[in-house]
């Protein structure tokens, strides 16, 4: 019987997942090799401009090594393709562009259903990194300052009322900051999993951004230059397990 992403994210504590853009000029086939060598527990597959003939094609190599959850972290409503584990269904409350509130939603419910492609309700939250991110242009929205914890707070809020199961809290790609670990804290306490991603780059991130109670921390660009932080991720999740 297969088993429900869905599950696995609930249960994720600690989890590390990489971030892959199909856009990016990247060896996929030699990359997934050495990604599925390392002990990440998830894949995010998708970028803020990648066509489904990028994404198709991404899936298909990725899914030849990698034998861990590959989840579409989609950028638009044609990011969408059967052959990943299943997608989060992303809902981007902290702006107010009604396109990626609700509309591209709308564009992708009917193919998602069609292939009963296991979807992940999310709220997608864009949060100053002190660098403008590709989201932030592509959606036209602006960031929730870090110094504005309460708006933060209140919206993750309202995605859980909402029903959203996830919140995904992003910085963005190239962020020169990660989300401070006492924002963290406050939106741990909401009891969805919760998910950081944005400015990334060391061990030392990661352990922040998990003590404060990120469920799963996601890296993007650093690991593309970086290929050898998979081997200090190895050390950093064989650490966790003895401890």
């Amino acid at each position: 019987m297969k088993i429900k992403i869905q599950k696995l994210i609930q249960e994720a504590k600690n989890s590390i997942a990489i971030l892959i853009d199909p856009e990016k000029d990247l060896n996929f086939e030699e990359f997934s090799k050495k990604i599925s060598e390392c002990q990440v527990d998830f894949l995010f597959v998708g970028g803020s401009t990648s066509n489904n003939i990028q994404i198709e094609s991404t899936l298909k190599i990725l899914k030849k090594h990698f034998k861990k959850p590959i989840i579409i972290f989609p950028g638009s409503p044609d990011q969408v393709s059967s052959k990943a584990d299943a997608i989060l269904f992303l809902s981007l409350i902290s702006g107010r562009n009604p396109y990626y509130l609700i509309e591209s939603q709308i564009e992708a419910a009917e193919k998602i259903y069609r292939m009963k492609l296991e979807c992940i309700a999310t709220s997608y939250l864009l949060i100053d990194g002190l660098s403008q991110s590709s989201v932030s242009k592509v959606s036209k929205t602006k960031p929730i300052p870090i110094e504005n914890p309460n708006l933060i707070f209140k919206t993750a809020l309202a995605g859980k009322l909402l029903g959203h199961t996830v919140t995904y809290l992003e910085a963005g790609s190239g962020a020169r900051r990660i989300i401070p670990k006492s924002v963290i804290k406050r939106i741990s306490k909401l009891d969805t999993v919760l998910i950081v991603g944005g400015g990334v780059k060391s061990i030392s991130n990661i352990r922040k951004l998990h003590d404060a109670g990120a469920n799963i921390v996601v890296i993007g660009n650093y690991i593309e230059g970086n290929i050898e932080f998979l081997d200090e991720i190895n050390d950093y999740k064989n650490q966790s397990k003895q401890g």
